[in-house]
């Protein structure tokens, strides 16, 4: 049971897996804190809200509209460049590996007509 425990750790896609959580995990926090640090501050200079990067209150509750627009362009940063540097790049791998591999096209039934043809005319 532990023998096969160990075989389905050490195949390569679980440890890519594992490998690709962590990376996500720290880029994400290199977009948090670049939004936070910069986006957020640019949103508040452009929409005058201090600080916070843009805000109003109602009745005493603040609503932050400026944490909401720096979390959506972390977002869009993020799947950027996930598409960028990870989708186009195995897009473009699967693509070539499929290239070297032939299909094969099974045989119209005219093609069909006349190879039985010819192994009757070889046989006459």
């Amino acid at each position: 049971m532990l023998e096969g425990f160990k075989k389905f750790i050490m195949k390569g896609n679980v440890v890519d897996l594992a490998v690709g959580i962590v990376i996500g995990a720290a880029f994400a926090s290199v977009i948090a804190q670049f939004t936070a640090s910069f986006i957020t501050p640019l949103i508040g200079v452009f929409t005058g809200g201090g600080g916070d990067g843009g805000s109003f209150t109602i009745n005493d509750e603040v609503f932050t509209y400026g944490a909401f627009f720096s979390a959506v362009i972390g977002f869009v940063i993020t799947a950027a460049v996930i598409y960028f540097f990870v989708v186009v790049p195995m897009n473009a791998l699967n693509e070539r590996r499929s290239r070297g591999e032939e299909q094969e096209v099974e045989p119209t039934n005219e093609e069909r007509m006349v190879a039985l043809l010819e192994q009757i005319a070889a046989k006459s």
